[in-house]
């Protein structure tokens, strides 16, 4: 069985761009986004992938994860599916010890919501933390992605 274990944690500052060794950019949509499953379409700047996520455990660190590559062609026609809305992030990736941290800085209607995640061997792994690294909000549902498209971040206030 494929899991993922990961955590997540607001950004502080954009400190972490002066740190980041590459960049991309996401689309994502959902076709379903269901409490005990989500199936995700996302497309970067060059390839597009299907996946499919189970519930999260008591944490929100782990989870069953599945994930397709398929054409750009496809994800495109998916997308047109998709619940409403979608999402838009630049992801920034820096290195940090032995791990790498995926940073999500949101555009649309998410602007001003950046979020990192990071992925684990096990749930209780150590791992470096960098000085930008915010509150952590593993297992909170709000920062989901699949949360996030239903409930954009503009509206939190």
């Amino acid at each position: 069985m494929n899991v993922e274990i990961e955590r997540k944690f607001l950004v502080k500052n954009n400190n972490f761009k002066q740190e980041s060794y590459n960049k991309t950019y996401i689309k994502q949509g959902y076709l379903n986004s269901d409490e005990k499953r989500v199936v995700r379409v996302r497309i970067t700047d060059t390839e597009a992938f299907i996946t499919i996520k189970g519930k999260s455990n008591k944490k929100g660190t782990t989870r069953f994860e599945w994930e397709k590559s398929i054409s750009v062609l496809d994800a495109q026609q998916l997308l047109l599916l998709s619940e409403p809305t979608l999402i838009e992030k630049t992801r920034f990736y820096v290195k940090k010890g032995n791990h790498t941290y995926e940073i999500d800085e949101f555009l649309g209607d998410n602007l001003g919501l950046i979020v990192a995640e990071i992925e684990l061997n096990s749930e209780d792994e150590n791992f470096e933390k960098p000085t930008w690294l915010g509150k952590e909000v593993t297992g909170d549902l709000k920062y989901y992605n699949s949360r996030i498209s239903k409930h954009p971040f503009k509206n939190w206030m």
